[in-house]
């Protein structure tokens, strides 16, 4: 999605990273009854400031995940939210996912248009499995703040993998959002017609964008590793007609990010 929610991840996922930490080996057995090993990457990352901006940010790319010793890790697309599965069921797997993006004031665009606070999103997420090499996820989420309405991705990704050694992925995306979404950062009221200059416009909610997504980690060590990731978006429909688009944002709607991994707990 864009703005992508790794600062959500980032802050939830420091707690248990220290509790991990500060535990030693034989602790860990006694809690949990099984042997676990922990992988955290973590790296910067650019995305768009906001949806439809031609303006990229620097934020953080990060990612932990945990798995007994003897199991892969769990294949996780570098671009997806913030979420672990609550129930998970053979190859389905069903959990909460949240996300965000930053504020967008006027003088970000350069144009006099209303604000859209920050936007904290709550939802869940689905995904199976069909084969160990392509994996479906549908995520969808309600924004409680900032642009108050509801957005959704479809995902498929292609995953080839040497266990842990190395992953590559790719696969497309589309993202949807509801009108409240699209007017929130498409749309120009009357109002703000007449104040920016910028002829009025309502734009329908449904299909923002469509892309790509490839990934690539590879374990460099018995401890460290690399990933890094591509994203490309293209804004479609109404979103990519809306006259902020046209006048002082880009279709075009690129993320990337590099990151150091490291893994510790048991053996590889």
């Amino acid at each position: 999605m864009f703005a992508h929610p790794r600062a959500i991840k980032f802050l939830l996922c420091v707690s248990p990273i220290l509790g991990v930490v500060s535990l030693p080996a034989h602790a860990q057995d006694a809690t949990s009854g099984t042997e676990k090993r922990t992988r955290i990457i973590l790296g910067p990352q650019l995305s768009p400031s906001w949806p439809g901006s031609k303006d990229l940010s620097f934020g953080p790319y990060i990612d932990v995940s945990r798995e007994r010793v003897g199991t892969e890790f769990t294949f996780e697309a570098a671009d997806e939210s913030f979420g672990g599965p609550l129930i998970q069921s053979g190859n389905f797997a069903f959990g909460p996912s949240l996300g965000f993006i930053g504020k967008r004031t006027a003088a970000d665009i350069g144009a006099d248009v209303p604000k859209v606070g920050f936007s904290f999103e709550a939802g869940g997420f689905a995904q199976v499995s069909l084969t160990p090499a392509l994996r479906v996820r549908v995520e969808g989420r309600k924004a409680l703040s900032g642009h108050k309405g509801w957005v959704g991705e479809v995902s498929a990704d292609y995953i080839a993998r040497d266990g842990d050694d190395w992953l590559f992925s790719i696969g497309p995306r589309v993202t949807l959002g509801d009108t409240k979404y699209t007017n929130a950062y498409f749309g120009v009221t009357p109002a703000a017609a007449a104040t920016s200059g910028l002829a009025a416009y309502d734009p329908d909610g449904g299909i923002q964008s469509v892309g790509v997504t490839a990934g690539y980690h590879r374990m460099l060590g018995r401890n460290w590793g690399v990933a890094v990731y591509g994203r490309y978006d293209r804004l479609v429909g109404d979103a990519a007609d809306s006259p902020l688009t046209r006048q002082f944002g880009s279709r075009s709607q690129p993320s990337a990010g590099v990151a150091l991994s490291y893994t510790f707990g048991g053996s590889r």
